[in-house]
């Protein structure tokens, strides 16, 4: 039977007075969790220096294309999203190592608004064919998201929307403003249609 867990504020002591294996919660690393860690923290480590870092800062994207490289052929790029997309099926725990590591190394690629919050409109709102599209142009390095949502009059009504998209002979155009858009300069926006 696991040690019981010890708790110094008041509120979490219900939760730990039983033992970790009686309250059905496993801290532990899988060993493919740890394979993962040990990967993104060795690449981060060997290639992202403060110096590297100072250096990709100052390029006109602001962050290196070689290193964006680096993670989609080493898969964190296609971690979040469905094998049958072309994606490695990591959940949050998994998201959550890798964050941790870009967040340790002052990473300034794009990951969290491309890969997390681009990726999770996704997964929830494309269709199987959109999906099978773009998935494999993301895990690849090749498609970079960014997430345009909140307009300047609709403060906390989602649903106020002005931003409107016309179908025209090359896809289609957004007409419209969008504010604090992470990652807006990669030109990329995951939208949605209709009301």
């Amino acid at each position: 039977m696991a040690a019981p867990l010890k708790c110094k504020r008041t509120f979490w002591r219900g939760l730990c007075s039983a033992s970790q294996s009686e309250a059905g919660v496993d801290f532990n690393l899988s060993e493919e969790q740890v394979l993962l860690k040990d990967a993104i923290d060795k690449l981060i480590l060997k290639e992202y220096s403060f110096e590297q870092r100072r250096r990709y800062g100052v390029t006109p994207e602001g962050w290196s294309r070689s290193f964006w490289g680096q993670l989609a052929r080493q898969s964190f790029l296609a971690l979040p999203f469905a094998a049958e997309h072309g994606g490695l099926d990591g959940g949050p725990q998994e998201l959550m190592l890798v964050m941790e590591a870009l967040g340790r190394g002052l990473v300034l690629e794009p990951y969290f608004g491309s890969v997390v919050v681009a990726g999770s409109i996704l997964r929830r709102g494309a269709s199987e064919t959109q999906l099978a599209r773009l998935v494999p142009r993301i895990a690849a390095g090749e498609l970079l998201l960014a997430l345009a949502q909140t307009e300047k009059q609709s403060r906390y009504e989602l649903s106020d929307v002005l931003t409107a998209a016309s179908a025209d002979a090359d896809g289609y155009v957004l007409n419209g403003a969008k504010i604090v858009v992470v990652h807006g300069d990669l030109r990329r926006p995951v939208t949605r249609s209709g009301t």
